[in-house]
């Protein structure tokens, strides 16, 4: 099968969290003129486009995605001339700058909802989802909003109404059923694609349209529902999203990628068709959730690499020639890959954060690597009052405090799916908060920082930058790595992630051990005394031993 080419299918895009970057004035706070600092080693790594979490005017109730301002920069992070030569100087080097558009909601101190809550005749009053008491209910439906913080439905006392709210009560949810929120939304977009800006990360983009009877959901306890069942992937989004392809995206060559949860890859279709034109791709969350336990995220539960294969295997075979993948082992809002599905003991974080590279960045869709990845930063254990995350500490106090779960038992949660884990310092040196700061960091830098850093890995031809380094390389080399076809092979090896990538002239043999284990497996004759194009080891054994961790990719012409 031809697939349709294109610049952002053979990408590779690298995940900054600001706060957490780079600080360059000493503040203990990561900011623009950090980023600046360090796009060169960027270049260096060879990425193509950033994906800049929020940098926008935010109170932090949610560390910046809960948005006062779209189009003034938190103080914190700088000002507009500081993003403008942030930007060109992205440019000069050849990387494109995709933005992070969360329009969902937008925080209570945004002028917008400073205004609606002035009453019902005010102009702004529907660009948010208000509604009156139901009589004989305490809330006008039974949805439960996330990070535990109750109904999603907050009193307004003045009004005599509530309004709705999926996540904190600080971050009420847009209206848009109403077209005025589409003109306000539209504009802002491409007031910064006429600034340069190359594309917009859409934040839980598929709950934008809400059904308008907004039915009960199924109760998960004795009050509240879960609300994803319901709004996720409400028909109407895809009429939004052609409409803001239309009116604004159609006019730029731009990156889109929409974080869609709960989304089947039928549905996946639809949002990044090549003739329907809504995204260019989706965060999918299915392997994600393949080492949940009996609350859900929450747990410290290995996963089964079997179901990690049928994840990934599944948004593989599906979209293939149909729509797009985006391909990721972490990001702001999940843990450290090498801690999660590697291991980050001194003896095989390094050697499984590059199986971990490889496995991920053999496969059809564009990568994302998250700050910190190419370095193999690990998880990093707090005590509970440490924590900064909102959904860590609210979480925290709904199952230790109300529900009476073991503090320990919930720590060692914590310590492993903590969003936090992602959020430390980044690890430029061994110098004191790893280089991150000169003053005292927002949020504490994991004290590995002085075996684990930037300074002592890119000039090493065999640290985890190197290698991944060599895959972004590898990428832009060998079409088949973007294009090729994906074949899962051993689907049911509890160990060993197995799978070829084929065009019309090559072919590769992408090994993945998975664990500690020592293993053995014939390479297939069709790949003996072929090329190696990347091992973490020196090369596969001839005699079939698979080593701990070990990863090879194998080539050869068709």
């Amino acid at each position: 099968m031809d697939l349709i080419k294109a610049w952002w299918k053979e990408a590779v895009v690298y995940q900054i969290y600001p706060k957490s970057f780079c600080d360059s004035n000493g503040d203990g706070i990561g900011d623009l003129n950090g980023i600046t600092s360090k796009l060169e080693y960027l270049a260096d790594l060879g990425i193509n486009v950033i994906w800049l979490s929020p940098i926008y005017k935010s109170p932090n109730v949610d560390n910046g995605y809960d948005i006062a301002d779209y189009e003034a920069i938190m103080d914190s992070f700088g000002t507009m001339e500081d993003f403008d030569r942030m930007l060109e100087k992205a440019h000069s080097l050849g990387i494109k700058i995709m933005m992070d558009l969360v329009v969902n909601h937008t925080s209570d101190q945004h002028r917008w909802f400073q205004e609606s809550k002035k009453g019902p005749d005010n102009p702004y009053r529907d660009y948010y989802i208000w509604k009156k008491p139901v009589e004989g209910r305490k809330y006008p439906n039974n949805w439960g909003a996330s990070f535990g913080a109750g109904s999603v439905w907050e009193w307004d006392e003045p009004s005599q109404m509530y309004y709705l709210h999926l996540f904190a009560k600080e971050m009420p949810d847009l209206n848009w059923a109403n077209p005025k929120v589409h003109e306000e939304v539209f504009g802002m977009m491409r007031r910064w694609l006429e600034k340069g800006v190359d594309g917009f990360r859409m934040d839980v983009i598929n709950l934008i349209s809400k059904d308008p009877t907004f039915p009960d959901g199924e109760l998960l306890n004795h009050e509240y529902s879960d609300f994803y069942p319901v709004v996720t992937n409400h028909p109407e989004v895809h009429t939004y999203l052609r409409e803001m392809y239309n009116k604004v995206l159609k006019d730029y060559d731009t990156i889109t990628v929409g974080e869609c949860c709960c989304t089947s890859p039928e549905v996946a279709k639809i949002y990044t068709s090549e003739t329907e034109r809504e995204l260019n791709m989706i965060f999918q969350f299915d392997h994600m959730g393949v080492d949940n336990g009996p609350h859900g995220r929450w747990c410290d539960r290995r996963m089964d690499l079997r179901d990690l294969k049928a994840a990934m295997s599944k948004w593989q075979d599906e979209l293939y020639g149909q729509g797009w993948n985006s391909l990721y082992w972490n990001n702001h809002d999940q843990p450290r890959c090498v801690s999660r599905f590697g291991n980050d003991s001194d003896e095989y974080r390094e050697i499984s954060a590059k199986m971990l590279g490889t496995c991920l960045h053999m496969m059809q869709g564009t990568p994302y690597v998250y700050q910190g990845e190419e370095l193999g930063m690990t998880n990093i254990c707090l005590d509970i009052n440490e924590y900064e995350d909102i959904e860590t500490l609210d979480t925290y106090y709904q199952y230790v405090t109300v529900e009476g779960m073991d503090p320990e038992e919930m720590m060692r949660y914590i310590h492993y799916k903590s969003r936090d884990n992602a959020r430390t310092g980044m690890q430029w040196s061994a110098e004191k908060n790893g280089g991150f700061t000169s003053g005292t960091p927002w949020f504490t830098v994991n004290p590995n920082y002085t075996k684990i850093n930037a300074a002592s890995q890119v000039n090493d031809p065999n640290s985890v930058f190197s290698y991944y380094k060599k895959l972004i390389h590898l990428r832009k080399e060998n079409p088949v790595m973007v294009y090729g076809k994906y074949e899962l092979l051993l689907p049911e090896d509890e160990d060993l992630y197995v799978y070829t990538r084929t065009d019309d002239d090559t072919q590769l043999y992408v090994l993945c051990n998975f664990t500690d284990k020592e293993r053995t497996l014939a390479i297939p004759d069709a790949f003996r005394d072929t090329e190696v194009l990347i091992a973490n080891y020196d090369a596969p054994n001839a005699d079939g031993t698979i080593r701990p961790y070990e990863a090879f990719v194998l080539k050869r012409s068709l």
